[in-house]
């Protein structure tokens, strides 16, 4: 086995925690630490002052109105936001208008639509967990969902207005996703 080179080690071994600059509420110096959540900028004079701030600094983005933009729900300006689960543009009268554009709007000849409130229609959507589903347009007012891909086509056993594309041992197949009807036909 090859010797390990020494002058690897020889340069000062807490070159992170070199102090930064000084605690804007004690005066003392600011060090990186570390903890189980990862590393951050604290005062070294701990216990009494317990100044602390985040390593790397995230920055914001803030609202941004697109010009010449209007919402279709009430007419006011739509802006670029962040939230949550990253960037969106949605409207700038919030509390009272909900409303977000989709980023990704499919054709209209693509979309199926909703087979239980026939107003909505069929769009993908993912969980907070980061799960894939598809659930209808008009959500809080139909609760309709399935868990895969939905095709334009009725089902010839009960009528149930879609059929879903589901992938099995034997391959891939059409079923339909209501629980009373039994259905399946290989693609």
């Amino acid at each position: 086995m090859a010797k390990i080179d020494q002058q690897l080690f020889t340069t000062h071994e807490h070159a992170l925690e070199k102090e930064y600059e000084l605690c804007p509420k004690c005066g003392c110096e600011l060090s990186v630490k570390h903890s189980k959540h990862g590393g951050f900028i604290g005062c070294n004079n701990y216990p009494s002052c317990d100044y602390t701030r985040p390593l790397v600094q995230h920055e914001s983005i803030e609202t941004q109105v697109i010009e010449g933009s209007s919402c279709p729900e009430c007419a006011s300006e739509l802006a670029v936001k962040s939230g949550r689960f990253g960037i969106f543009i949605g409207c700038t009268n919030y509390p009272e208008c909900s409303h977000i554009e989709k980023h990704d709007q499919a054709d209209a000849e693509d979309e199926i639509s909703c087979p239980k409130c026939k107003k909505g229609h069929v769009e993908h959507r993912t969980s907070r967990f980061g799960k894939s589903f598809y659930a209808c347009s008009a959500y809080p007012k139909c609760k309709f969902l399935v868990n895969y891909p939905p095709v334009a086509e009725t089902c010839p056993d009960c009528g149930f207005g879609i059929l879903v594309e589901r992938k099995g041992a034997a391959g891939m197949r059409l079923e339909c996703p209501e629980k009373s009807c039994k259905y399946k036909r290989p693609i």
